[in-house]
């Protein structure tokens, strides 16, 4: 993942204790550079092709946004890191077809959005900016790294009825350990890290690194979850999902697959279906806890 880790390590160990500021800066732009830019698939173009094409700033970033439909009964489409809005066209054909208007967006450094990188509190800003276009979300579906900034996003005022997450990253301290093990940093760099987050990217926020994670106060959502994971997923631990489902208790249910993996679930006929008929089932319908299916 970062085939000149030992020199990064070495640099960034060396400079958490001479520096610490311009290590947390360093290690905060390798943590939100994406790992290449996902490209258009052809089964993704006839849709993308319909959509129509909006943008937007978030933090003085340009943001390229797509809509479907006839503007009722918005569902908001989240993608994952180092991957772009067209991956999630499987919902967005479903929905359309059960007549829910589709919103999507590519952040910064990913897709057809300008930029080399984003972060979580990007994120963030790009969904409170749609919600305030689109007015409160019927669903929101997203996947991956999506699934964390979802979450972040409707601790703030950000409003859904229902929240679908497809192989989700659920607990931001996983994340951090796993870019930590990744690299094999110190816990100075980590901390160094954390100090350049609070003091340079959201000044205004004191104690914000601790909101990150999904998995732990979850009760200003208020909405059903579900939530879906693949057994053998190789980029985010099942772990994660088990996590939200503990979080969100008994609004939660989680469907666990078996050979979809990271990307595969997410145009599994099975997965799409389900998600869909979750959106319109009564809102009273009691949770199933954890369930296995296979792929």
């Amino acid at each position: 993942m970062y085939p000149m880790a030992p020199l990064i390590r070495t640099a960034l160990n060396t400079t958490a204790r001479v520096a610490p500021g311009t290590a947390g800066r360093w290690a905060f732009r390798l943590f939100v550079r994406p790992l290449g830019r996902a490209r258009l698939k052809p089964e993704e173009q006839a849709l993308f092709a319909t959509a129509r094409i909006g943008h937007l700033q978030a933090r003085g970033k340009d943001v390229v946004t797509y809509a479907w439909g006839d503007g009722r009964r918005p569902v908001l489409l989240v993608h994952g890191w180092s991957s772009r809005a067209s991956r999630l066209t499987a919902f967005a054909e479903a929905l359309l077809e059960r007549g829910y208007s589709p919103v999507a967006f590519d952040v910064p450094g990913h897709g057809e959005s300008p930029g080399r990188d984003s972060n979580i509190v990007e994120y963030r800003e790009i969904i409170r900016r749609l919600h305030a276009r689109h007015g409160d979300f019927d669903a929101v579906v997203a996947h991956s790294f999506g699934v964390l900034a979802s979450l972040f996003a409707l601790q703030d005022g950000v409003r859904t009825a229902r929240f679908v997450g497809i192989g989700g990253v659920g607990s931001f301290d996983l994340l951090v350990k796993g870019f930590q093990g990744a690299l094999g940093v110190d816990a100075r760099v980590l901390r160094c890290m954390r100090d350049h987050v609070e003091r340079r990217l959201v000044p205004g926020e004191p104690g914000v690194w601790d909101r990150f994670g999904a998995d732990r106060d979850a009760g200003e959502l208020g909405a059903p979850v579900l939530l879906f994971h693949d057994d053998g997923d190789d980029m985010v631990p099942l772990v994660h999902s088990r996590l939200l489902a503990r979080a969100h208790g008994g609004r939660a249910r989680l469907v666990v697959t078996r050979g979809l993996g990271h990307r595969r679930i997410l145009k599994d006929p099975a997965v799409v279906d389900e998600a869909v008929e979750f959106l319109t089932a009564p809102a009273d319908e009691p949770s199933e806890g954890e369930r296995v299916v296979a792929g």
